[in-house]
C-alpha cells in the first residue's frame, strides 16, 4: 500500500484535516474553530491539543511520522514566547509537532499552490514543494552516503540546500576525525573547527527546516549539540529515523515528505 500521511491546517478560524496519498490531496473534515476569539496560553493549547488527540477517530495512526500539523493565521501573530510555549505544551500532551507557518513561506505555498492547480489553498501547494530552503546535517565520518540520498531527495523537489553546499570531501580530510567538503578552507588549526562547525550551524537561520540523517535512529554527540542551536533558534527538525538514544526528547517530525 503506498504511504500517505494525514496533513492538518489550523487557521484563525477553521481547522482543515487532509489525506495526502499518491500525489492526492483528499479532505478528510473541516471544523470551524474561532482560535482568534479570546483564547490564549493555556486554553488556546488545551483547545488544540484535544483537537489532535481527536484525529484518532480519522486515522488509525496519529505521530510525527504519519501526522503533519502545520498552522496560519492567528498563530503567526503570536509573541514568540507564546509560540514556543504552545509548541512545546502540543508536543506534550500529543507528541506531535505543531508548525507555525510564517507569512513568507505562507505566500509561497499559496503561490505555489495556485501556479501548479489553480488553488488558493496552501496545503496544495505545500505538498508540491515543502522548502524552499533547508540544511542536513548527521555525521559526516559515519554516514555520508544518507547525507548525499537526502540532499538528492531535497534538490528533487527544487529545494535549495544551504549547507552542505558539496558533499564531495577534500582529499587531505578524508578518513579524519574532522571532515571538509571542496569549498571550505583547510583548518588553521584544532581551533579552527569552530568555526566551520559555526558557519554550517549559522545557515539554520535561513533554512525552512533542518533535516537530520541519522541511518538506525542513532544521534552522534555532534548532532545533539546541533540540536540546541536549532532548538534555540525554533526551527523545524525532521530527522531520517526515529531518532534513538537522545535523553531529551523534544519537538520534532520524522521523515521527509509532506
Amino acid at each position: 500500500m503506498t504511504k500517505s500521511r494525514v496533513l492538518v491546517h489550523f487557521g484563525s478560524e477553521r481547522v482543515s484535516v487532509y489525506r495526502h496519498q499518491s500525489g492526492e490531496l483528499g479532505l478528510l473534515t473541516r471544523e470551524r474553530l474561532p482560535f482568534g476569539a479570546g483564547l490564549a496560553g493555556e486554553a488556546l493549547a488545551d483547545s488544540v491539543s484535544e483537537f489532535c488527540t481527536g484525529l484518532k477517530e480519522l486515522t488509525e495512526v496519529v505521530d510525527n511520522k504519519n501526522t503533519r500539523v502545520h498552522a496560519t493565521g492567528v498563530f503567526q501573530q503570536l509573541p514568540q514566547p507564546e509560540a514556543n510555549a504552545l509548541v512545546n505544551s502540543v508536543y506534550v500532551d500529543t507528541g506531535l509537532y505543531f508548525n507555525i507557518v510564517g507569512p513568507e513561506l505562507e505566500q509561497f505555498y499559496l503561490d505555489t499552490g495556485m501556479s501548479a492547480c489553480g488553488s488558493n489553498d496552501m496545503v496544495e501547494g505545500l505538498i508540491r514543494r515543502e522548502f524552499r530552503t533547508a540544511v542536513v546535517c548527521g555525521s559526516f565520518q559515519q554516514c555520508l552516503g544518507d547525507i548525499k540520498g537526502a540532499i538528492t531527495q531535497l534538490r528533487e523537489t527544487g529545494t535549495e540546500v544551504l549547507s552542505p553546499r558539496s558533499t564531495r570531501i577534500k582529499p587531505e580530510t578524508e578518513g579524519t576525525g574532522f571532515i571538509l567538503f571542496d569549498y571550505q578552507g583547510l583548518l588553521k588549526n584544532e581551533r579552527d573547527t569552530w568555526r566551520h562547525k559555526y558557519v554550517h550551524m549559522d545557515a539554520f537561520r535561513q533554512a525552512d527546516a533542518v533535516i537530520v540523517c541519522n541511518p538506525g535512529g542513532r544521534v552522534g554527540s555532534g548532532t545533539v549539540f546541533e540540536l540546541g542551536f536549532m532548538s534555540a533558534l525554533g526551527k523545524r527538525v525532521i530527522f531520517m529515523e526515529e531518532p534513538r538514544g537522545v535523553t531529551v526528547l523534544f519537538p520534532c517530525e520524522v521523515g521527509l515528505g509532506s
